[in-house]
């Protein structure tokens, strides 16, 4: 898009929120930003920027007002804990981020495979769809660099500073959980990314 820069793709118009205390912690809330700012919320503890990126996010549904984030932009958003599934490891999670790639991968694989299956052998329609798939799946392999995906994992993981790979999600402190997230979310490169207490 030429005009990318000058594109509003986020706004709230009189976004409020109200706890079921009846404590009203966002009131006529207005916001709007361009594609590429850099803008930092700042407020006393308490007073709902946790809420008000949840809001930004798509996470938080409860509130007054309208919301509007221009269709094609994606939002990714930290969370000052996040949950991550205690029976996983710091790959399996990193590859979260990564994961339609990860599907490409494997629907090849299995394309591959039916290769070795008699009956598309000699089926010329079936082998000839199976083919055209495998060519499809490789286009989009190749379009996103996914023959070095291990690398650009191992690279990110190095670069925040994750544990091993191997290492469960369950035994990590919560400074090395936000790492592992943050990793994961860097790698789904949404448009818009909300870090809370970063």
């Amino acid at each position: 898009m030429a005009d990318e820069g000058r594109q509003v793709i986020f706004n709230m118009v009189k976004v409020g929120k109200t706890l079921p205390s009846g404590k009203k912690i966002l009131n006529d809330i207005y916001l709007g930003f361009y594609y590429g700012a850099k803008i930092g919320i700042l407020g006393l503890n308490g007073s709902g920027k946790s809420t008000l990126m949840r809001i930004i996010a798509g996470k938080e549904k409860s509130f007054e007002g309208d919301i509007h984030v221009t269709p094609g932009f994606s939002i990714g958003h930290l969370e000052q804990e996040p949950e991550l599934d205690e029976s996983k490891t710091v790959i399996d999670i990193v590859r979260e981020g990564v994961k339609p790639i990860t599907d490409l991968l494997a629907e090849y694989e299995e394309v591959n495979n039916k290769f070795a299956d008699e009956e598309i052998m000699s089926d010329p329609d079936k082998m000839e769809k199976l083919i055209a798939r495998q060519g499809v799946l490789q286009d989009k392999i190749e379009a996103a660099d996914a023959w070095n995906l291990d690398q650009k994992l191992s690279i990110a993981m190095d670069a925040l500073r994750t544990p091993d790979g191997d290492t469960p999600i369950k035994v990590l402190s919560g400074g090395e959980r936000r790492r592992v997230a943050l990793c994961r979310l860097l790698l789904q490169a949404p448009d818009i990314l909300l870090l809370d207490e970063p």
